[in-house]
């Protein structure tokens, strides 16, 4: 014999009830949202937690019980799954916009010291933004700009190969690699 219910079941709505079937019999769609829609559509039809466990192959009713409070409070949120251990996230979605957002601001020379973003000098301008992120590490930047689709490497502007700038004595001379050509190839 089974305990009572401490926090049972509310009625679902039709949308959430369309939702639960079409997740529960989706083939697409992520295994443990399947699993999870599979246990309420059981519990809405058995009286106990352990018998929809058992329905889809699991054990215990405690994690059923768990699903049904936080479907109950959530509502369709609760099929996702929320982080699941490890280091908590330090960058949310609105941090990322932040860093996505100075990295497609053209810097400027007089504040930035830089014509071109690097790792590091998008890191320095980062940190002592008045509203930025004054704990970014440039892996951090690097993770969110590739996320987003750039690279380093395809456009970096403002260097010109084979062509540099060297100071002499009293002026600065443009040297030119002759071998450019054969190098780039």
């Amino acid at each position: 014999m089974s305990r009572r219910q401490k926090d049972p079941l509310r009625a679902f709505t039709e949308t959430e009830y369309q939702t639960l079937l079409q997740c529960s019999r989706s083939h697409t769609a992520p295994a443990v949202e399947a699993i999870r829609a599979q246990i309420l559509l059981r519990v809405a039809q058995v009286d106990t937690y352990e018998a929809a466990a058992r329905a889809v192959g699991h054990r215990s009713g405690e994690a059923v019980a768990d699903l049904v409070a936080r479907f109950n409070q959530e509502g369709l949120q609760a099929l996702r799954p929320r982080h699941g251990g490890g280091p908590s996230v330090r960058y949310d979605a609105s941090a990322k916009e932040r860093i996505l957002r100075e990295a497609a601001r053209t810097p400027t020379v007089a504040q930035d010291g830089t014509a071109t973003w690097s790792l590091s000098t998008l890191q320095k301008a980062l940190r002592t933004a008045p509203d930025g992120l004054p704990q970014v590490s440039t892996y951090t930047l690097w993770q969110v700009l590739h996320e987003a689709g750039h690279t380093f490497q395809q456009n970096r502007t403002g260097c010109e190969t084979g062509t540099v700038l060297r100071k002499r004595k009293d002026e600065v001379v443009r040297v030119t690699d002759p071998d450019t050509a054969a190098k780039k190839n």
